[in-house]
């Protein structure tokens, strides 16, 4: 199967038009029905119906590989151009909302000290687009944040060859207003939970969809959807009464308007992992370094 074409064939799906996805990747309208002509041929399978365009059945399973596929490949080549790259006096780091942590500046500001000409971009993202940033090196390291059980690794998407390492282990609390009739309790049990109101915060909070396979329960509805990365908008949306989030303790721990109540069951934590590439020296190098090595 020619990645080209299958670069075509995604572009296609996602712009539901053969014009646009012909604007979008450089090609004229002829050679991107070319392409996908030719893989539809080489598989023996529609892919994609034409009026309106949207992919078929068949499409749709393909999509759900070529995500996959198309990121190893990028992975792949990136990998390659940082073996093979001179060093570099620019570091960019890329990191979820939650990672952004005062142990992050702390040993940002050791490897600053150590090359005071090194250039620093921090870039705020998503937690799948840290991993995926990492591993095609448009970004050179990451931290992530997540869910899981004491002492497990975070499940993060298979992209390539990265080396991880854990960072923190903080506990979680459930966040409620202050007045909320939960929050003078010494802990909380999610399954409690499961019916009450939410804000589904898939960025800034432990995702209600994770809260669901953790519980194996079909709860944890939102109220409200967040999609923000800024801490402090979904703290207040809390406080005001719109729904709880599972946070990180110390994210909420003397804010005022909000009860921060552990979580007793299931036993759970707030992780942080720094993610990188095989880098022997270097900025990358310190920096992971430090931040393995740092105290909160």
């Amino acid at each position: 199967m020619d990645p080209h074409l299958l670069r075509t064939f995604v572009a296609v799906a996602r712009c539901g038009s053969f014009s646009q996805a012909a604007r979008d990747l450089g090609y004229t309208q002829s050679a991107v029905s070319q392409h996908i002509a030719a893989l539809e041929g080489d598989l023996g399978a529609v892919l994609l119906q034409r009026r309106p365009v949207a992919p078929t059945d068949i499409g749709v399973r393909l999509l759900e590989h070529a995500g996959p596929l198309l990121l190893r490949l990028d992975a792949a080549r990136a990998d390659i151009t940082r073996l093979t790259a001179a060093p570099a006096a620019h570091l960019v780091i890329g990191v979820s909302p939650l990672a952004m942590t005062s142990r992050l500046a702390r040993a940002l500001a050791g490897v600053r000290q150590a090359q005071p000409r090194l250039e620093v971009t921090v870039r705020v993202l998503s937690r799948e687009a840290v991993t995926r940033d990492v591993a095609t090196a448009a970004v050179d390291l990451g931290l992530v944040d997540g869910m899981a059980a004491p002492n497990d690794p975070l499940h993060l998407p298979e992209v390539g060859p990265l080396t991880v390492r854990p960072v923190t282990e903080q506990p979680l609390a459930v966040a409620l207003p202050a007045r909320h009739p939960l929050a003078t309790r010494a802990g909380l049990r999610l399954v409690d939970l499961a019916d009450a109101r939410w804000i589904d915060a898939p960025d800034t909070a432990v995702p209600l969809a994770q809260l669901r396979i953790t519980s194996g329960s079909d709860g944890y509805r939102a109220s409200l959807r967040y999609e923000g990365n800024d801490v402090r908008g979904l703290i207040v949306l809390t406080a005001t009464g719109h729904g709880l989030a599972l946070l990180p303790q110390p994210v909420i721990d003397g804010i005022p308007g909000i009860s921060a109540v552990p979580v007793s069951t299931p036993r759970l934590v707030h992780r942080t992992e720094v993610l990188h590439s095989d880098m022997p020296d270097g900025p990358r190098a310190l920096l992971a370094a430090a931040l393995i090595a740092a105290t909160e």
